[in-house]
C-alpha cells in the first residue's frame, strides 16, 4: 500500500517543495481547496478529498474532511488485525501524515471591526478534528502544523524511510498545544462577546514565547518571556528594541512597572524604576523637565535603573540621561539627534512604544502561587475630586491639592507599606515595601530630608496610629492623603490639627504586593 500524506494549510509557505519532496519519496498527496490548486499549479499529482471520500464538498466547504474515509484512515492501528481487516472491508486506505494549518481565527478577529459571523467562519471544524486524530495515533502517524519542522522531518524520511516514534511523539505534542491555544482562544473571544461572567468557574488563557531569557530573577532560575495572543495596543510586548543586549527578566518586570506607573500621568513625565519600585517621579512643562526632577528626585538610586518617559526624547533630555549609567530607556518616540547621542552607550537598552497612553481596557492581572493562580482586576479604579472627604480643620491649599494628587498617583505604585512625600510634581522621598507604617514614613522622610518643609505625605492604605502624623510633622510636612478607614483615624486627625496639617481622605486604598 502506497503511503499517503493529506496536506491542507492555510500557511502556504514551504509547502510545495515539502510536497515535491514527499512525492520523489512515493507519498502519493490528498489535498483540499487552495492547497490543491497551488500544489497542481506547481505540476505536483494531487488526490482530492471528494476521490478519497466518494462524496463531494458541502455547505460551502464546511464539511469536506470530517468523513470515515478520511478519520479510519488516520485512526487505525496499524499493528491491530481487526482494525486492518476493517478498513479493507470499507475500502478506507491509511493516511500516513497529516499536514495542517488552522483557519486563521487569530488573524480574522484582529482585523478592525470584524463581525461575530466572520469571526466564526473562521472557526476551523475539520483541521483540529484531523490534527487531533493523527496525534492520537503518533506511532503511525506523522503530523506537522509549524512549516519550521519540515525540513528536519524530511531529512529524517530521507535518511531512514520514515519518521522516528520519537519524532512523531514530540510532533503530536505540539499538535495539542497549538489545538488547546486555538480552542481557548475562540472560547475567550465568544465568553468575552457573549458577555458572561468576569470570572469562570474554569479559566484557559494561552500565550505564546516572545523569547528565551538568559535567566530568571536570579542565575540559577531558567525563565522565558511570553504574550498574550492579542495584547492590547500600548502593552510592553509591544515594544520595539532599538539598541541595546537583550532584556533580562528583572528588566522586563521592572520595565512593566515603570510603563504602569507612567499611565498614571498625562503631562510630560518620568519616571524611573529600581528593582520594581519607582525611585524618582517627575511632571513638567516639558519632557527634560519631567526627567530632571525624576533625577534629582533620588540621585543614587536611578544609577542603573529604567528611566520611562511619555513624550518624545529630544536631544537635550538624551544628553542630561547619558550623563549617568541607566539600563533602559522606554519612550514613545525619539528624535533622530537624540537616538543616536543615547547609542552612543553600548550597554543602554533603548526601547520605542507607541501609543502606550491607550491602555484604557480593562485588564486583569495574574499571579501565580504554590499549584494555583490568583486573578483580580488591574488596579485602574480611583476616586473622583468631589469625593475627597477633608478630615481636619485646616483645609489643603489649592497647591497642596495639587501635590497630594501627584503623590497619591505615584504611591499606587509603591510595594506595601508604601509613604511618598512630594512637592513641586516630583517625589522627593519613597518608602516602599515595610513590614509596617512607621518605618516606610521614617524612610521616605529620611530620604526627603530638608525638602520634606512644606511638601505632602500620601499613604496607601489608613494610618492605625498618629505615628505617622507626627513623624510628619517633625519633618515639615503640612498635609497628608490617605484612604482612612482606620478605627483609630479619629487619633490621627487629632493629630493633624494638633500640628496644622491638612489630612484628607480618598476612601480607597491602593495595596500593592
Amino acid at each position: 500500500m502506497k503511503k499517503r500524506a493529506l496536506i491542507s494549510v492555510s500557511d502556504k509557505t514551504g509547502i510545495v517543495e515539502l510536497a515535491k519532496r514527499l512525492a520523489v519519496q512515493g507519498f502519493e498527496i490528498i489535498s483540499t481547496g487552495g492547497t490543491a490548486k497551488e500544489l497542481q499549479d506547481a505540476g505536483i499529482e494531487v488526490i482530492g478529498i471528494s476521490d478519497v471520500t466518494g462524496y463531494p464538498e458541502c455547505l460551502d466547504g464546511r464539511v469536506k474532511t470530517l468523513h470515515p474515509k478520511i478519520h479510519g484512515g488516520l485512526l487505525a492501528i496499524r499493528d491491530n488485525m481487526e482494525h486492518m481487516e476493517t478498513l479493507a472491508k470499507l475500502d478506507i486506505n491509511t493516511i500516513d501524515m497529516v499536514i495542517v494549518n488552522l483557519y486563521p481565527f487569530r488573524q480574522t478577529i484582529q482585523k478592525y471591526n470584524v463581525s461575530l459571523e466572520e469571526a466564526i467562519e473562521n472557526i476551523d471544524i475539520g483541521g483540529p478534528s484531523m490534527l487531533r486524530a493523527a496525534a492520537k495515533n503518533y506511532k503511525y502517524v506523522t503530523v506537522m502544523v509549524d512549516p519550521s519542522d519540515y525540513e528536519a522531518v524530511m531529512q529524517e524520511i530521507e535518511q531512514n524511510g520514515n519518521t522516528l516514534e520519537t519524532t512523531r511523539f514530540q510532533l503530536a505534542a505540539k499538535v495539542y498545544s497549538l489545538t488547546a491555544s486555538y480552542d481557548s482562544l475562540i472560547g475567550n473571544y465568544l465568553w468575552q462577546k457573549a458577555g458572561l461572567e468576569q470570572f469562570p468557574n474554569t479559566m484557559t488563557m494561552t500565550f505564546e514565547k516572545q523569547q528565551d531569557l538568559r535567566y530568571g530573577e536570579n542565575p540559577h532560575q531558567a525563565a522565558a518571556y511570553y504574550r498574550e495572543l492579542l495584547p492590547r495596543e500600548g502593552s510592553l510586548v509591544n515594544a520595539i528594541q532599538l539598541h541595546g543586549k537583550e532584556l533580562s527578566y528583572n528588566n522586563i518586570n521592572d520595565l512593566n512597572g515603570a510603563l504602569q506607573t507612567l499611565l498614571e500621568y498625562t503631562e510630560p513625565a518620568a519616571v524611573a524604576v529600581k528593582h520594581a519600585n519607582p525611585c524618582g517621579i517627575g511632571v513638567g512643562e516639558n519632557i527634560y523637565e519631567a526627567y530632571s526632577k525624576a533625577y534629582i528626585a533620588d540621585e543614587v538610586s536611578i544609577f542603573g535603573g529604567i528611566v520611562a518617559l511619555n513624550r518624545t526624547v529630544d536631544k537635550k533630555t538624551a544628553e542630561e540621561i547619558n550623563k549617568i549609567f541607566i539600563e533602559i530607556v522606554v519612550a514613545p518616540a525619539y528624535e533622530e539627534d537624540a537616538l543616536e547621542i543615547l547609542k552612543g552607550k553600548k550597554n543602554i537598552r533603548i526601547l520605542q512604544l507607541n501609543e502606550f497612553e491607550q491602555q484604557n481596557a480593562k485588564q486583569l492581572e495574574l499571579k501565580t502561587i504554590s499549584g494555583g493562580l490568583l486573578l483580580q482586576e488591574q488596579d485602574e479604579q480611583d476616586f473622583e475630586i468631589q469625593e475627597l472627604k477633608i478630615v481636619t480643620e485646616r483645609k489643603p491649599t489649592e497647591l497642596e491639592l495639587k501635590n497630594l494628587l501627584f503623590a497619591w498617583k505615584a504611591v499606587k505604585h509603591v510595594k506595601s507599606n508604601a509613604i511618598v512625600i512630594a512637592k513641586d510634581n516630583r517625589t522627593l522621598g519613597i518608602g516602599p515595601g515595610q513590614t509596617n507604617r512607621i518605618w516606610a514614613a521614617q524612610m521616605s522622610l529620611n530620604r526627603a530630608g530638608a525638602e520634606a518643609q512644606g511638601a505632602v505625605l500620601a499613604s496607601d492604605a489608613f494610618l492605625p496610629f498618629d505615628d505617622v502624623v507626627k513623624e510628619a510633622a517633625k519633618a515639615g510636612i503640612t498635609a497628608i492623603i490617605q484612604p482612612g478607614g482606620s478605627l483609630k483615624d479619629q487619633d490621627s486627625i487629632d493629630a493633624c490639627n494638633k500640628y496644622s496639617i491638612a489630612m484628607v481622605f480618598t476612601g480607597m486604598r491602593h495595596f500593592k504586593h
